[in-house]
């Protein structure tokens, strides 16, 4: 026993001939929880953290009560009854902060998958967009210098040069301002001026807009209403998704075939809902229609007759605005080809 007076060397002298002891009693508690630790390596980080801290209290617990020879005296009872308090407030906290530093962990790995996942897609859409780029640029390049190089010399085939430049400057300007648009969605810069919006102008303006095209492919075109719903939203916004929709089904219904736009009302919430002609989409295929340049194994390369296919952001873009305006949007395969839905909250006003 250490006295009160006890020199320093003295206590020195003494933790020596109590190091083998201790040595003795404490190493088959730290191996234990050694193995307890190897144990629960798959188990949850609270179980760990409260077998880490049962380790160092039970080593010396048992490493005072060895060494005094297992003889209660009031100091070592006192020293017991404190390693058991120190035990009882120890493992509580350890379990409240293994779980939160559990939680932190769980965050940080989806914050980590999300980032992955999200350079993932930028690296796709810069391969994409690098290669639908390219193209155009190509073709444009390659007629200016015919005509500046005077290969092409007839007036009509100039006119025709001209016209197809023109056609693929007008796809690379629309390519530019999807990028900018999603650009702006994925970045959350996007600023909406909510008011009350009627779907019926928005959908007309949209199918108007669409005719030419249509026209030009022989695709019949039809608006069905059950209600006209006023929405609370942006109007170019939502512009912006019903004309990435019909564009989109216009471009994949094949001559002869119809386009039909349906509007009404579902609950509380306004439904649009945009039919083609596709033929549908491939099961593998149909989970991805919305992430950012996938256009599918059938629409890699632009369409015959100048219309192009575009980059493929199309979809992605309509999915972005239509989740900024607290909506939703779905695709299904249905009758000759596939219906897309969105859902938005309507006016309260």
């Amino acid at each position: 026993m250490i006295g009160a007076g006890e020199s320093f060397a003295g206590m020195l002298a003494h933790a020596w001939h109590i190091l083998p002891f201790a040595l003795l009693f404490t190493l088959p508690v730290v191996l234990l929880g050694g193995l307890a630790l190897y144990l629960l390596r798959r188990g949850s980080l609270a179980s760990t953290m409260t077998v880490l801290v049962l380790i160092p209290v039970l080593a010396t617990l048992v490493a005072v009560l060895g060494v005094s020879g297992f003889m209660f005296t009031p100091a070592l009872t006192t020293m017991t009854l404190v390693c058991l308090l120190v035990a009882l407030v120890t493992v509580p906290a350890a379990l409240v902060l293994g779980r939160l530093i559990a939680r932190r962990s769980v965050w940080e790995r989806e914050a980590r998958e999300r980032e992955r996942a999200a350079e993932a897609s930028r690296r796709e859409l810069v391969a994409w967009i690098s290669h639908d780029l390219r193209s155009p640029l190509a073709g444009i390049q390659a007629m200016a210098e015919a005509v500046a190089d005077g290969v092409v010399a007839d007036s009509g085939e100039i006119t025709d040069y001209a016209r197809r430049i023109s056609g693929e400057t007008t796809r690379l300007s629309g390519m530019v301002g999807d990028l900018f648009e999603l650009s702006r969605i994925t970045a959350g810069a996007l600023e909406l001026t909510m008011a009350a919006v009627p779907l019926r102008d928005v959908v007309s303006d949209a199918v108007a807009a669409q005719a030419p095209l249509a026209g030009r492919k022989r695709v019949r075109m039809v608006e069905q209403a059950d209600a006209w719903p006023v929405v609370s939203g942006s109007d170019p916004e939502l512009a912006r998704i019903v004309r990435n929709l019909v564009s989109n089904a216009v471009r994949h219904t094949p001559p002869d075939g119809t386009v039909a736009v349906q509007l009404g009302i579902d609950g509380g919430e306004a439904l649009l809902a945009v039919d083609d002609g596709c033929g549908g989409i491939p099961d593998d295929e149909i989970g991805r229609v919305f992430d950012v340049a996938f256009r599918g194994t059938r629409a890699r390369t632009p369409e015959r007759g100048g219309l192009a296919s575009g980059g493929g952001l199309g979809l992605a873009i309509a999915k972005g605005l239509v989740e900024a305006h607290r909506g939703r949007i779905g695709v299904r395969n249905h009758g000759p080809g596939c219906r897309f839905e969105v859902r938005l909250p309507l006016s309260t006003s």
